[in-house]
C-alpha cells in the first residue's frame, strides 16, 4: 500500500512538471508541428524504404529487368528523402534549441532576481547557478526534443507493427515479446532513475557552491592556511558525486544489457521464424528481407519509446528543480506611478520617512528582530543606528529598501503635500545605499559608477568621485574613470572600495541616503570630509547611516540605539 501511495506521488510530481513545461512547448508548437512532420515523413520514407527493398529483391530474384529498375529507383529515391528530412530536423532543431534554452535561462534568471529576498535567500548561489546553468539547459532539450520523439518513434513503431502483421501475424507479435518486461519493471525503473538524477544534480550544485564560495573568499582561505584543508573537502564532494553517478552509471548498464539480452532473444525469434517460413516456401526472399529490415526497426523503435521515459524523468526532474526557484510571488513594482509622482512633486522638498509601531521576525525565526519600532526621519536630517552587531540595524535598512517586510505596523514615505506611499520595491527610486560589504563588479570604474545613473558624463563621474574623496587618486591613474576593477575589487584597498561605493551613491542623487558601516575602513580625515560632502551636496535628504563609530555621531541630528529586545530608543 505504502509503495503505491509513492509511485502515485512520484507520478503526480512528474504530471505536474511536466504541465509546467507545456507552458513553452505551448510557445513553439508550429515550429513543433513542423519538426514531428519532418520525422513522420523521414519515418514514412524509411518503411518505404524497407518494403520497396521487398519487391527489389524479389525482382533480382525473377530477373524481371522492368521490375528491377522500377525498385531501385524507388528504394534509391526513398533513402534520398529520408535523408534530406533528416537534415532539415537536425537544422531546425539547431535553429531552435539555442533559442529556446536562452529564453528559458532569461525567464529563470528574470524570476530569481526579481523573487522576495527571504525566498531566495534559502538557496545558495551556486546552486542557483547550477539550475540556471544544466536544469535550464535539460529542460530545453526535453523541450524540443522529446515530444517530436514520442510521436516519430510512436509512428515508426506502429507503422513497423502494421507492415510485419500484414504479413505475418505471428512475427508481429514476436517482435513484441519484450513489452510486458518494459510494462511491469517501468515503476522500478521510473522511480530509481528520478531518485539517481536528482541527487546526482544535488551534488553538482554543492560542488558549485562551494567551488564558488571558496574562489570568492580566496584570500581568506589562503590567509587561514586552510588550501589543503579545501582541497581535500573539494575531492570528498567530487568523490561523493563519482560515487553517485557510478551506481546511476551501474543501474544503467545492467537495464541496457537486460533490454539488449531481452532484443537480442527477439531478434533471433524473429530471425529464426522468418528461416522457417522460408524453408517452407510460404514467403519470399524479398519478404524475408523486408521482416529482418522491418522486425528490427520495429524492436529498435520500441526499445527508442521505452528509452524516452529515462529522457522524461531527467526532464521532469530539472523542471522540478527549477520550478522550486520560479514559484515565489515576484517584485512587480506594482506602486510604481504613484512612487514616481510623489518623487516628481517631493524632488527639491524631500519627504519624511516614517516608521509607525514596526515589527520584524524573520520566517526562520520566533523572536522578533524589531520589536514595535517607530521613527520619523525629516529632510535633511543625519540618523544614525546604533546598538551591538546582530541586534537589527542592518534589519531596518532592509525595510527601509523594501527587501523585506514589517511583520506589523507601517512604514511609509511622505511628501510636504501630506501624499503618502507605503515602503515597498517600488519606493527604491527614493533611495541610494551603500553596503557594509563593499559590492563592486568587474569593469571600469566609470562601468561601476554608471551602473545608477546610464546617461551620466564624465563630469557628472568625476563630481561623484570629488564628493566621495576618490577623484584625485583615479584621475592619477593612467587610465582614469576607465581603470579596470577587478574582480571582487582586488586591486583596490577597502577604503577605496568605501569610496568608490559611497559615489556611486551620490551618483544616483536619491532623497534617502543609506550607509552601512560604509566608513569603517576610512581614517577620521578623511570620514569628516567624505560625511560634510554629502551633507552640502543636497541639504534635503536624508541621510540614515548603521555605525560603531563614535566618530561619525557628532554629525547626526538623533540617534537610535538597537536593543537586544527589538526595541528602539532615541539617545539624547
Amino acid at each position: 500500500m505504502k509503495k503505491a501511495k509513492n509511485y502515485e506521488t512520484l507520478f503526480r510530481s512528474m504530471a505536474k512538471e511536466w504541465k509546467w513545461m507545456f507552458g513553452y512547448i505551448k510557445r513553439y508548437k508550429y515550429i513543433l508541428v513542423l519538426y514531428i512532420i519532418l520525422g513522420l515523413f523521414a519515418s514514412a520514407m524509411s518503411l518505404g524504404a524497407s518494403v520497396a527493398s521487398k519487391y527489389l529483391i524479389d525482382a533480382v530474384v525473377q530477373h524481371s529487368r522492368s521490375e528491377l529498375t522500377k525498385y531501385v529507383c524507388l528504394a534509391v529515391g526513398l533513402a534520398v528523402f529520408q535523408c534530406v528530412f533528416q537534415a532539415l530536423s537536425s537544422w531546425l532543431t539547431s535553429v531552435v534549441s539555442s533559442r529556446v534554452n536562452n529564453e528559458i535561462r532569461q525567464e529563470i534568471y528574470s524570476h530569481i532576481i526579481s523573487a522576495e529576498w527571504e525566498d531566495i535567500g534559502a538557496f545558495h548561489s551556486g546552486d542557483l547557478l547550477n539550475r540556471l546553468e544544466g536544469d535550464a539547459s535539460t529542460v530545453s532539450s526535453g523541450v524540443i526534443g522529446f515530444v517530436p520523439s514520442v510521436f516519430t518513434r510512436s509512428a515508426q513503431f506502429f507503422g513497423s507493427f502494421a507492415i510485419v502483421f500484414y504479413y505475418d501475424k505471428t512475427m508481429a507479435f514476436l517482435a513484441l515479446m519484450s513489452a510486458p518486461f518494459l510494462f511491469f519493471s517501468s515503476r522500478f525503473l521510473l522511480k530509481t532513475i528520478r531518485k539517481y538524477n536528482r541527487k546526482s544534480r544535488e551534488l553538482n550544485g554543492k560542488i558549485l557552491s562551494y567551488s564558488e564560495e571558496s574562489m570568492q573568499n580566496l584570500q581568506t582561505v589562503k590567509a587561514f592556511d586552510l588550501t589543503k584543508q579545501y582541497a581535500e573537502n573539494f575531492r570528498t564532494l567530487l568523490e561523493e558525486y563519482r560515487k553517485t553517478r557510478l551506481a546511476y552509471d551501474k543501474f544503467s548498464i545492467l537495464t541496457t544489457l537486460c533490454l539488449s539480452l531481452l532484443g537480442m532473444v527477439v531478434s533471433y525469434s524473429c530471425y529464426g521464424w522468418g528461416i522457417y517460413r522460408l524453408w517452407q516456401g510460404a514467403i519470399s526472399f524479398g519478404t524475408m528481407t523486408m521482416f529482418l529490415q522491418i522486425s528490427g526497426s520495429l524492436t529498435s523503435s520500441f526499445r527508442a519509446l521505452a528509452s524516452l521515459a529515462p529522457t522524461a524523468v531527467s526532464t521532469a526532474t530539472a523542471a522540478g528543480r527549477i520550478m522550486e526557484v520560479t514559484c515565489f510571488d515576484e517584485e512587480n513594482d506594482a506602486d510604481r506611478e504613484r512612487a514616481v509622482e510623489i518623487l516628481e512633486e517631493s524632488s527639491k522638498t524631500g519627504v519624511e520617512l516614517v516608521f509607525d509601531d514596526v515589527s520584524f521576525s524573520y520566517r526562520d525565526s520566533e523572536t522578533p528582530v524589531l520589536n514595535e519600532v517607530s521613527l520619523c526621519a525629516k529632510p535633511g536630517e543625519t540618523i544614525a543606528l546604533v546598538g551591538p552587531s546582530g541586534e537589527g540595524k542592518t534589519t531596518v535598512l532592509k525595510l527601509i529598501l523594501g527587501i523585506v517586510k514589517p511583520s506589523r505596523g507601517r512604514i511609509y514615505l511622505k511628501a510636504e503635500s501630506g501624499n503618502t506611499i507605503d515602503v515597498s520595491d517600488s519606493t527604491r527610486r527614493f533611495c541610494s545605499y551603500v553596503p557594509q560589504d563593499v559590492n563592486v563588479f568587474s569593469g571600469t570604474v566609470a562601468e561601476n559608477l554608471r551602473l545608477v545613473c546610464p546617461d551620466a558624463d564624465d563630469n557628472q563621474l568625476i563630481d561623484a568621485l570629488k564628493a566621495a574623496d576618490l577623484a584625485d587618486y583615479i584621475l592619477s591613474l593612467p587610465d582614469g574613470l576607465n581603470s579596470v576593477v577587478e574582480e571582487n575589487g582586488a586591486n583596490f584597498s577597502q577604503g577605496q572600495l568605501q569610496r568608490l561605493a559611497i559615489a556611486r551613491a551620490l551618483l544616483k542623487d536619491s532623497m534617502i541616503l543609506i550607509m552601512d558601516e560604509t566608513t569603517s575602513a576610512l581614517d577620521i580625515d578623511t570620514e569628516a570630509r567624505v560625511l560634510k560632502n554629502i551633507m552640502i551636496a543636497d541639504p534635503a535628504r536624508i541621510c540614515i547611516i548603521t555605525t560603531h563609530r563614535k566618530s561619525m555621531l557628532k554629525y547626526c541630528d538623533r540617534i537610535y540605539k538597537i536593543n537586544s529586545d527589538g526595541k528602539m530608543a532615541e539617545n539624547l
